[in-house]
């Protein structure tokens, strides 16, 4: 499956690099290895195979070779651009390997932001392109997905039809991920055109329109496939630069959606300019530039594995829930509201 990254914060900003690049997990290196506390059993007595769920077996064993896309807000076309207000996001896409991509590395060791997506992408089937790479952006608004929409093909015609006209001209690949994110950014803005993408939502709205999208889904399948339907993976990811709304779902009655995590913590241990390291307890920080007593500004991160070692940072987001951030950074995690009917049975893990 793919691996997703987010980091926002009200207050402190983080180096791309001390996120994404120099922690011994951070996302662009889990391309292969990955670290998945409370789902896998780690430790050098272990490895994948000792899983007893096959599911997550086959989720894990898969290489995210296909694409690498970052999003970051900055205030650039706010202080040069008449009428634009507030952070925009910029955006990297690339069919390279994050580890040895020259670009991205250099881009990450001289950014910083208070709001970040990360994304490397393993395809569920579309074409290997930079334009499929996610994030994807609908004005000020940025959406992700680690997952896939079970049966798309037979969905995707009428899930085009209940896009609004200008979110479907945006959509620039043929993902069932950028298509969930147009169909995200319709709920959103109730139909609006492109100029509605440019305003700020309340976490409230977020979240309606990210339950809706979920349901909508689930709807077209059971239309046009009933009980042959299969379940969906579905951690959607959106913001606004502002705030944020994930979902870890899947649905089915007992299968565990992909994994996601959220931290409040571990962006003080990521952060250089603070002591402690994201690799291990022993591990001394040479180049912190701040005291042991001193705080690190309100923040959350949210991802699809840990990037430091301490499990304790890290919080796995119940099944089938999703967690929002509002614009002062307070978490909350709700369930998804969606009938059982929608439960589908997996033909390939019974």
């Amino acid at each position: 499956m793919c691996r997703w990254f987010a980091y926002i914060s009200p207050e402190e900003p983080c180096l791309l690099s001390d996120v994404l690049v120099e922690p011994a997990n951070a996302i662009s290196k889990q391309c292969s290895e990955h670290y998945l506390p409370k789902l896998l059993p780690h430790g050098e007595e272990h490895d994948l195979d000792d899983s007893n769920d096959k599911l997550m077996q086959m989720r894990n064993s898969l290489l995210n070779m296909d694409g690498l896309g970052i999003a970051w807000y900055t205030q650039a076309a706010e202080n040069y651009v008449k009428n634009v207000e507030g952070q925009r996001p910029a955006l990297y896409k690339t069919q390279s390997p994050p580890i040895s991509d020259f670009n991205f590395r250099n881009l990450c060791s001289n950014t910083e932001t208070q709001c970040l997506f990360a994304h490397i992408r393993a395809t569920s089937g579309s074409v290997v392109t930079q334009v499929n790479s996610h994030p994807f952006v609908f004005g000020r608004h940025v959406f992700m997905h680690n997952g896939a929409i079970s049966n798309f093909s037979n969905v995707r015609r009428d899930m085009t039809d209940l896009l609004s006209f200008d979110a479907y001209c945006n959509i620039l690949g043929s993902t069932d991920s950028e298509h969930a994110a147009a169909l995200y950014i319709t709920n959103l803005t109730n139909h609006g055109a492109k100029n509605t993408w440019e305003k700020d939502y309340p976490i409230g709205e977020m979240l309606s329109a990210m339950n809706k999208t979920l349901v909508q889904i689930m709807e077209l399948q059971q239309k046009h496939l009933g009980e042959k339907a299969a379940p969906n993976s579905l951690n959607f990811c959106a913001t606004d630069g502002r705030k944020m709304v994930a979902t870890r779902f899947r649905n089915h009655a007992t299968q565990q959606p992909p994994s996601l995590y959220w931290s409040e913590f571990a962006g003080r241990t990521l952060n250089h300019k603070f002591p402690g390291n994201p690799d291990g307890a022993d591990l001394v920080n040479e180049a912190a530039t701040k005291g042991t007593d001193e705080k690190i500004g309100k923040h959350t991160i949210i991802a699809s594995e840990p990037t430091t070692y301490d499990e304790g940072e890290w919080h796995l987001i119940h099944a089938n829930c999703m967690l929002t951030v509002d614009e002062n950074g307070t978490e909350k995690e709700v369930p998804v509201k969606y009938d059982a009917k929608f439960n589908a049975v997996d033909p390939n893990f019974p």
